[in-house]
């Protein structure tokens, strides 16, 4: 029953096949983007746009009305901020109106919110502090109410979802010291104590898990009351082993919160280190079968992952109305400095791009909802492209603030200026590029989803494992596929000048529809000659990768604008300002993608893989002379070994 001294040796093969078998295999429901990266542009999937039915919006909207005076009236942010924590009467105040039990059904006690208000009401209480949106979504998106939703008993769920709506505060804990993205290395164990002859009945009902292990980055894990622990159960007789979730209670002997971790931005949040000695888990405690941990966090991840956007959304709505407000009572050479030009593309391009984020979130939100469509790659998309456009926002706003942009909030007050918090926004929102899959992890994430379809038809043609005849049967099974499939991508509805005339006002937004349609085509056609070119050294292409990833990215963005801008049309809700906006996102969405596709092939993938390996042989050591570094002494990485703490717990309850 000891639990493991080292940490896993996987080769890179290994870690992939670990990640493939933990991938949702199937696509039983249609997808807008997987159909958009093969070249087939299914507007009819996203439009008309989808809605919430009347009671759901009524609900939502009562919560949301309520959610404001709270965070109006009892939530100071720079508060938060000052003193690097959300006072304990907020967190208070958050579970007696119902916060924490956004997601969770009515019959558990929650709120039964659908994700659509569920984000919503993310964006306004991340407007008011970023630090207690991030501590709803921890708690609801990816910690205990999740996992349970999707995958847990009637026992668990009448257990735990009921605290969870009300008093407790949960959290999500994978992350590791040495452990990031490649969960094939996870070191923390969970072995069975069977008690005796290992009999599975038997095991599931009384038997017990034995966990140690230390975790890394658990937010919310300094004030959490229960937790989902993913760690590594041990084949043995009986018992299947592999990596497995679990629900745990903070106050379990063994559990120890050794340190509070301090950032650059989300000043606010209570993320620690939490080590497991010796911790007795209940098997009924275990969320699913054995070695189901890493597809349960990825299925939780699918929706979860809208979080971020909502986070962006907030952000950008706020960099809008500063950049409007600022640039309007600023002046320069005689003038408000949004009538200079390069002040004014900075403006245009914020607000076209909250416009375009808000509609990215609540067509994939509302997807979620309707469970009609299978949105895996959607929601990757939303997380990868508001966390990389909600960045860039934030640092335009604080390049049109000058010198004040750069000032903190408490400075500018203390001056006797107006306390605008630009330099912290920029700092709180870099974390989104990293939080719940780096962009650099999501590029290829989405880029496995989006060459499926060939994968699934000519994976063996490539896989080295492959004898003569599965390859023989691969290619047969190949030919009939692309012979059907690539005459498909030469012409299509883009083509024709009156495709897509519903959305032709008095801005003509058909126009963007058709070059989505054929720049889906020339997409695919791209993918096809790469993997034809490449074959089974595909997976090393990560620039081309990451490019293709982009530009699928833009064009999901733009046809969910068009869609948004027509539906609130429909709705006589600022249709022709909508569709300003909408016009103005395509036009600079089009843009990118043709900078995106000049670099698919001009670029220096080759030569950055030459001064990379220059670089880490020691060859530009010389670059380096002339500085003193300032970093302190240690080890890059913690020793994470199993045992006692030795230090003091500082996991501090809120009740």
């Amino acid at each position: 029953m000891s639990a493991p001294t080292t940490k896993p040796t996987v080769t890179e093969r290994e870690a992939r096949q670990v990640a493939e078998a933990a991938r949702e295999q199937d696509w039983r429901k249609p997808s807008f983007a997987k159909e958009l990266f093969l070249g087939r542009f299914r507007l009819d999937l996203i439009h008309p746009h989808p809605m919430p039915t009347d009671e759901a919006a009524q609900r939502g909207e009562e919560f949301l009305a309520k959610l404001r005076d709270f965070v109006e009236t009892k939530v100071d942010g720079a508060v938060i901020e000052r003193e690097s924590r959300i006072p304990d009467e907020v967190v208070g105040g958050l579970k007696e109106i119902g916060a924490f039990g956004m997601k969770i059904d009515t019959k558990y006690g929650g709120l039964g919110l659908t994700q659509v208000y569920y984000n919503k009401a993310l964006a306004l209480a991340g407007s008011a502090s970023p630090a207690i949106g991030v501590l709803l979504s921890a708690h609801q998106s990816i910690g205990v109410p999740q996992p349970l939703k999707l995958f847990g008993t009637d026992e668990q769920k009448e257990r735990f979802l009921p605290r969870c709506a009300r008093t407790d505060i949960s959290a999500f804990l994978l992350t590791e010291p040495d452990v990031g993205s490649d969960p094939a290395r996870l070191a923390a164990s969970a072995v069975p104590d069977d008690g005796g002859p290992s009999r599975s009945s038997d095991f599931e009902s009384g038997g017990e898990y034995v966990l140690d292990g230390v975790k890394l980055w658990t937010t919310n894990g300094v004030v959490a009351d229960l937790l989902v622990v993913m760690a590594r159960v041990p084949k043995s007789e009986g018992h299947r082993g592999g990596i497995t979730a679990f629900v745990v209670e903070t106050n379990s002997p063994g559990v120890t919160v050794e340190h509070r971790n301090a950032f650059m931005g989300l000043r606010g949040i209570e993320n620690g280190v939490t080590r497991f000695h010796q911790v007795r888990v209940p098997a009924a405690n275990r969320i699913g079968p054995e070695g189901a941990g890493l597809k349960i966090a990825l299925t939780t991840l699918n929706t979860g992952r809208l979080s971020l956007p909502a986070s962006c959304v907030a952000a950008g709505k706020w960099c809008l109305k500063i950049a409007r407000e600022w640039s309007a009572a600023r002046e320069q050479w005689g003038k408000p400095i949004a009538q200079h030009e390069a002040v004014g593309a900075k403006i245009s391009f914020i607000a076209a791009t909250t416009f375009a984020l808000e509609a990215v979130l609540d067509l994939a939100s509302q997807m979620a909802d309707e469970d009609r469509n299978d949105i895996r790659i959607e929601g990757a998309l939303a997380k990868l492209y508001a966390s990389e456009m909600g960045w860039l926002m934030a640092d335009e706003l604080v390049q049109i603030r000058g010198g004040r942009g750069f000032e903190t909030a408490e400075s500018l007050r203390a001056r006797g200026e107006r306390a605008v918090p630009a330099e912290q926004v920029l700092r709180d929102l870099r974390i989104n590029r990293i939080f719940e899959g780096s962009t650099e992890i999501m590029h290829l994430l989405i880029a496995r989803e989006a060459v499926d379809a060939h994968l699934s038809v000519a994976g063996d043609l490539i896989d080295p494992d492959k004898s003569l005849q599965d390859k023989a049967r691969a290619g047969a099974n190949a030919g009939v596929f692309y012979a059907k499939w690539l005459p498909k991508l030469v012409a299509g509805q883009g083509q024709l000048p009156y495709s897509y005339s519903e959305f032709k006002r008095e801005v003509d937004l058909s126009g963007h529809l058709r070059h989505i349609e054929r720049t889906s085509r020339k997409l695919a056609r791209s993918t096809f000659y790469a993997m034809s070119r490449w074959q089974g050294r595909m997976e090393s292409k990560q620039g081309f990768l990451a490019r293709i990833v982009d530009i699928g990215a833009e064009l999901f963005a733009m046809s969910a604008v068009c869609v948004r801008a027509e539906h609130l049309r429909s709705r006589g809700e600022n249709g022709r300002e909508a569709y300003q906006l909408a016009d103005a996102f395509c036009r600079q969405s089009r843009i990118r993608v043709e900078e995106l596709f000049g670099r698919l092939w001009s670029n220096t993938d080759d030569v950055d893989r030459k001064v990379v390996k220059g670089v880490m042989s020691g060859t530009y050591a010389w670059l380096e002379q002339g500085i003193v570094d300032p970093s302190g002494d240690g080890p890059w990485i913690a020793d994470a070994v199993p045992g006692p703490s030795e230090r003091e717990n500082v996991h501090r309850p809120i009740r």
